[in-house]
């Protein structure tokens, strides 16, 4: 591939989030608060699973790559968009912007495949509670650590190979903090319809069958916990579900909101 097909362009302009330049103080303090609280939070959880040998155990094992996860997914957008708005240097090179788009694709499907696995395991301890420890044994755990990273790499290398072919040869300007991908294929002035049905038939693998599987998970958790016939069974069973709901009702809410923000953009 020579230079010429790649690009003629050698940088991208983010312009970053749409807000008066009076109140550039007042957000930037509000996004580094909570991007180090991201980050220091999950470092704690990461820590707390490591000392204590208590939480040496599946659930907790996929938490820890949940976390570890979720502090590399907040590092790949948020440092870039507070140097914009505390340098106002809104350039990013060709490069450096598709690689932010390979780990934001990466980081994103994999955090959707770990909170599948997280389903699975509730399911195995409520639903099979006596073969808990075999069926989800430490190879398996492994397995299903490894399984998600592998799917979400290839996704994630797919979408980059296919956009690194194309051309970019006069707007350079994305109207958002992040090298988005739907942004930059906007932005191409090659034929991105290859793009585009890689997009659809991906993003199926990557969402659908996670949302499928939780569903199934929980339904079959719901079934389970109405057999169970004492109120505090029930609130035993909903209490090793809850935190994982919080998760995914809170990943979900993300999403609807960046479509949103998508739609109205």
């Amino acid at each position: 591939m020579t230079v010429e097909n790649q690009s003629s362009v050698s940088e991208f302009l983010l312009l970053g989030i749409p807000i008066q330049p009076e109140q550039q103080g007042v957000f930037f303090a509000l996004f580094l608060g909570m991007y180090l609280t991201t980050v220091l939070g999950n470092l704690l959880i990461l820590l707390l699973i490591r000392l204590d040998s208590r939480l040496h155990n599946p659930m907790y094992f996929f938490l820890s790559h949940l976390a570890l996860t979720d502090i590399t997914f907040s590092s790949v957008t948020v440092p870039k968009m507070l140097v914009i708005m505390q340098t106002k240097r809104k350039s990013i090179p060709y490069a450096g912007c598709l690689s932010q788009t390979c780990f934001f694709i990466l980081l994103a499907d994999l955090d959707s495949f770990l909170i599948t696995t997280m389903a699975y395991d509730r399911y195995v301890a409520i639903c099979h509670p006596l073969h808990y420890t075999t069926i989800m044994s430490q190879s398996v755990c492994v397995t299903l650590v490894l399984g998600s990273w592998v799917i979400a790499c290839a996704c994630a290398l797919l979408h980059t190979l296919l956009l690194a072919r194309l051309s970019f040869c006069a707007d350079n300007t994305i109207p958002y903090f992040f090298c988005d991908l739907a942004a930059l294929l906007k932005l191409s002035c090659s034929d991105t319809s290859l793009n585009q049905l890689v997009i659809f038939t991906a993003g199926l693998t990557a969402i659908m069958p996670p949302f499928v599987c939780i569903l199934v998970s929980y339904g079959h958790i719901g079934a389970t916990i109405l057999r169970v016939p004492s109120a505090k069974g029930i609130c035993k069973a909903l209490s090793t579900c809850g935190s994982h709901l919080s998760v995914v009702n809170f990943l979900l809410s993300l999403n609807v909101n960046g479509e949103d923000q998508e739609t109205i953009a």
